[in-house]
């Protein structure tokens, strides 16, 4: 009953936050946490299940021939070759400094949702600052257990690149740097498989169900900030628990 349980939080998540346009992952992991799943075990389970959800669109996207290569694959290598170091490295953190840090993101994640403009009017042209763009998102979300979509998001939208443009790109990205992450994880930590594919199917039917949901009158800044105000709540419940 408890790996019900583990697919009902990956359901609720992913249905919520894909109708935000953005991946469970953030939310699934410190939630598991809080069913008493150890931190690199949900974190390990929180990429696999942002892998399985990001494929879809990514296959989608390249069938439709809608990816800037030029843009996206500087940032796709390397978050590739960073994210299983940023893996490897917060296996000899502290595990209270990477869930420090893990607040810190969950607050800029909603503050992003809840404040962040679309529009900015700022261009880009370097390959190399779309290679460090990667490195640094990719370390980041391989420390923290995540795709990488819930950091690389803001950070292109924040530098100025159009949001559908940044999320296609995230699409793109993110197989390959959660792949190379959950590698990296399953050196060190114990993997249920069962715990994993409870909360893989439950993201995979969660997004499906919430891009579904968007054909429907929902106000997407509504939704926005229903998530941001569960990831305040997320954030403040780790904080409590760590201090």
């Amino acid at each position: 009953m408890e790996y019900l349980g583990y697919f009902g939080v990956a359901l609720f998540f992913s249905s919520l936050l894909s109708m935000a346009g953005t991946g469970a992952a953030a939310a699934i992991i410190p939630s598991l946490g809080m069913l008493g799943i150890g931190f690199n075990l949900s974190k390990a389970s929180g990429l696999f299940a942002g892998l399985c959800t990001s494929t879809t669109s990514t296959a989608l996207n390249l069938k439709h021939k809608i990816i800037d290569i030029r843009f996206s694959l500087p940032i796709a290598v390397g978050m590739l070759l960073f994210s299983p170091l940023g893996a490897q490295f917060s296996r000899y953190l502290d595990v209270n400094v990477v869930k420090s840090i893990f607040i810190i993101f969950l607050i800029f994640s909603g503050s992003m949702m809840m404040f962040a403009k679309k529009e900015l009017n700022v261009n880009i042209e370097k390959v190399w600052i779309f290679a460090l763009i990667g490195v640094g998102v990719g370390f980041m979300a391989g420390m923290l257990g995540l795709g990488g979509g819930n950091i690389l998001l803001p950070v292109l939208i924040l530098l100025g690149i159009d949001a559908k443009k940044a999320a296609v790109t995230a699409s793109f990205a993110i197989p390959l740097s959660a792949t190379v992450s959950f590698i990296s994880y399953m050196t060190f930590v114990h993997i249920d498989w069962l715990l994993i594919t409870a909360v893989s199917l439950g993201a995979v039917i969660g997004g499906i169900i919430g891009n579904s949901m968007m054909y429907f009158k929902l106000s997407s800044d509504h939704i926005r900030k229903l998530v941001a105000f569960i990831l305040y709540i997320l954030a403040i419940k780790m904080s409590y628990d760590l201090f």
